[in-house]
């Protein structure tokens, strides 16, 4: 479907990213979840990425596959690799990921992040991190 192909061609280039192209494939009243928070609605979305983009030094996107659940849903996996001077000071993390797409209209409705928060920032806290793989370790 196009709307997927150009939402992938967003993530995969989010560095030239203009927020408000967001409107060419979200819904006005989107709902928009992550592990993190909720933005419900085009607007707050749109404050998200303009937060998200200030705060990461470098942050792209690999998708894996795109796969259709239904007439309407899909969901696509992929990497996110970023820097932030918040997270792991400075240096690369990956994180592994997927979201669950609704579209409504042909526009996305409803957007699902799934990833391991520990992956994304627990893991790269000094002593928290440690303590986090340790115990990763003693359960695999």
């Amino acid at each position: 479907m196009q709307l997927i192909d150009e939402f992938s061609r967003f993530y995969t280039d989010l560095q030239s990213m203009q927020v408000g192209h967001l409107q060419n494939i979200y819904a006005k009243d989107v709902e928009f979840i992550d592990p993190i928070a909720s933005h419900n609605g085009l607007e707050a979305v749109k404050h998200y990425f303009s937060k998200l983009l200030n705060n990461a030094k470098f942050c792209e996107f690999e998708i894996h596959s795109k796969e259709a659940t239904g007439p309407s849903g899909y969901v696509v996996v992929w990497t996110m690799r970023f820097t932030s001077q918040r997270i792991n000071k400075g240096k690369p993390v990956a994180v592994d990921g997927l979201t669950v797409l609704r579209i409504t209209d042909e526009k996305i409705s409803y957007h699902r992040d799934y990833y391991d928060l520990g992956q994304m920032v627990y893991e790269h806290v000094p002593l928290l991190g440690r303590f986090i793989k340790a115990i990763k370790g003693k359960l695999s």
